[in-house]
């Protein structure tokens, strides 16, 4: 095996910094077009397959959701040579029948974020993805799997808010929210969907709940002393059930890997040798 080339990507979320069971494991630093990513990439084997880790909010837990380089968390992936990613994120519940330490493999989401950046494009270089299902289907089944595996209780569709944060959502905005028809709420995933979907990535994300925002008639509100021993928790079981999915990743070709295809409008030759540059790793099948 290539110990400086990884088929699979898993982006850490609150409490899970490392990946454990990672054998043969050595750490990247690597640069992108886009800066450093949040914290060095810990590449090995795990379940007999490649894998590479990254810790979305810095080994120390460092970064704000804002401030998350998701630009270049995912180009750092796919400069590895990462195809598919498995995310872990802790979310709030937005419904009854979704309590503390049950999971969610989320297939759709809303995004009211509006202080980041959300696509790899511009400069002269233009794609418009197809985005209507933003989480691969054959990543999602092999999630599913892997919880099952795990004897967590996992919801096997739901619908994730993507709210800015830092602050954890009012009474009214946490209404809201639930009144739109969605599940969880988190302040991360859509970011790292929509990139990792202009990257030709597929990408599907576990959810972990915590606690239940703060929607509930009489009840107390979010805060982060009372959730971060549960986080850990939870981060420990996701990490469980990764094993799992990773064993049941699919194999077979997906139409997430060739998003640009027909999502690229820019016709290659007019491409500035800028632009050329700064996506070269995600370009590279175009030009």
């Amino acid at each position: 095996m290539d110990r400086t080339r990884a088929d699979i990507g898993i982006i850490g979320g609150t409490g899970l910094y490392d990946l454990p069971g990672l054998v043969d494991a050595h750490d990247v630093a690597l640069e992108t077009p886009f800066g450093p990513p949040s914290s060095p990439v810990r590449l090995g084997a795990l379940g007999g397959r490649r894998v590479a880790f990254l810790a979305r909010h810095g080994r120390g837990h460092g970064l704000m959701p804002t401030e998350v380089p998701y630009q270049a968390n995912v180009y750092a992936l796919k400069m590895l040579g990462v195809g598919q990613v498995f995310a872990v994120s802790a979310v709030g519940s937005l419904v009854e029948e979704l309590p503390p330490r049950s999971v969610v493999v989320i297939d759709q989401l809303i995004d009211r974020t509006r202080r980041r950046p959300l696509t790899f494009f511009g400069a002269g270089a233009v794609a418009h993805v197809g985005f209507g299902d933003p989480f691969c289907p054959g990543l999602r089944a092999a999630w599913i799997a892997g919880a099952k595996a795990a004897r967590l209780a996992v919801r096997e569709t739901g619908t994730y808010l993507n709210m800015e944060g830092p602050q954890f959502s009012t009474r009214a905005e946490s209404l809201l929210h639930k009144g739109m028809g969605c599940h969880v709420v988190g302040m991360t995933n859509a970011t790292e969907a929509r990139l990792a979907r202009e990257a030709e990535m597929c990408y599907a994300t576990l959810a972990f709940v915590t606690d239940y925002d703060a929607w509930r008639p009489h009840a107390a509100g979010v805060e982060a002393t009372e959730i971060f021993a549960l986080i850990h928790e939870m981060a420990g079981a996701a990490a469980t059930a990764l094993g799992t999915a990773i064993a049941k990743a699919p194999t077979a070709d997906c139409a997430c890997r060739h998003a640009l295809r027909t999502g690229l409008l820019t016709p290659p030759s007019n491409i500035p040798d800028a632009a050329r540059v700064r996506l070269a790793a995600i370009l590279a099948p175009y030009l």
